[in-house]
């Protein structure tokens, strides 16, 4: 099944922010007025006016006609005249780097981070990771070990982003496949919390961020 990933420029660019506010529905407007920082405002001006492009342009609405709801969970729903379009999408971001990704169907999740350095890197390590990431990580110094570090991380987060349902998954439980520990960049995997659902787990980081994808294989009977 074919998987459409958008990278958003978020840099700041008045041009770009006030086009990109202008395409957003009065609902969207209100709530980028409540952020207080001004780089919030930009990160989610630049990335809804880019989902609402993309979305009307697999879907074949107008930009109009396009709305969103949450659902059960706070996953957004794309509305095309008020009913639910038949089309996945997940939205990341950090730093300056936006991306979307959008699937014909099936639940979906997609995580960016920028690899800057972070503080406690081992009050994080121990409490998302599994015994045997951990280790792995931990024999790792330096650069190499923020790089797996980041690695490892977007790929659980697009993996719970997709399953949709939260803190109800205990994230350090959830493995990463052995094969992507040790450098593949794609494989299909069943995870013991979610066991009727394979998952299609894809590394798509670049030079300049850690990025992955999950994307659900065979939906649930």
């Amino acid at each position: 099944m074919s998987i459409a990933i958008l990278h958003v420029d978020l840099r700041p660019n008045a041009a770009h922010e006030a086009e990109a506010l202008a395409s957003l529905d009065g609902e969207e407007r209100l709530r980028w007025q409540r952020f207080q920082s001004p780089v919030a405002r930009r990160r989610y001006v630049l990335c809804r006016a880019a989902l609402r492009a993309v979305l009307c342009r697999e879907v074949g609405c107008s930009n109009e006609s396009l709305a969103f709801v949450a659902a059960e969970h706070g996953k957004p729903v794309a509305l095309v005249d008020g009913q639910p379009a038949s089309i996945s999408f997940n939205v990341s971001h950090s730093g300056n780097h936006g991306l979307i990704a959008v699937a014909p169907s099936g639940r979906l999740g997609v995580d960016v981070e920028e690899r800057a350095p972070r503080r406690n890197l081992d009050i994080l390590i121990e409490g998302v990771f599994s015994p045997r990431e951990k280790a792995e990580l931990e024999s790792l110094e330096g650069c190499q070990q923020m790089h797996a570090f980041f690695r490892f991380w977007t790929i659980k987060e697009a993996l719970v982003k997709a399953h949709g349902k939260g803190l109800s998954l205990k994230v350090a439980e959830l493995e990463i496949p052995e094969e992507m520990r040790r450098g593949a960049t794609r494989c299909i995997g069943q995870f013991p919390q979610i066991p009727e659902t394979s998952w299609c787990l894809e590394d798509i980081g670049t030079k300049d961020f850690a990025a992955a994808v999950a994307h659900e294989v065979s939906p649930p009977s």
